[in-house]
């Protein structure tokens, strides 16, 4: 079982920035694929993006890559994702997730969740 809390989401303007953290706990949630998702009203959930166990390079969606960074501090079971150059559509509910099998694009690769933070980016 791995419990996840997320936390840094808020209110930016249009060119700003946020850090989001996610908090893992657990006994081998060093060993988990972690990835953030994200929801706008009335839109499904999507992937934003999604690092390893291990930690190196992520992998990003389109439409944040160049952006957005994803990294992971294991000492501390906690991963972040730093937001640069935000936009009004990047507002949304931000969730993190977490599985042990495979680097996920899709939120069904996941077993576990956040409860989600929220980011609104302001024009």
């Amino acid at each position: 079982q791995v419990q996840l809390v997320e936390s840094g989401g808020g209110l930016a303007q249009a060119g700003g920035s946020l850090r989001l953290s996610c908090a893992a706990s657990g006994r081998t949630a060093g060993t988990y694929h972690m990835g953030w998702f994200r929801q706008a009203p009335g839109k499904e959930r999507e992937f934003v993006c999604v690092i390893s166990w291990s930690g190196g390079n992520g992998v990003y969606a389109d439409s944040v890559k160049g952006r957005f960074t994803i990294s992971r501090d294991n000492a501390k079971n906690t991963v972040y994702l730093q937001m640069n150059s935000l936009k009004p559509e990047d507002t949304g509910v931000y969730y993190c997730a977490a599985d042990s099998w495979r680097l996920a694009r899709t939120p069904s690769g996941y077993s576990y969740w956040g409860q989600g933070t929220q980011v609104t980016v302001s024009s």
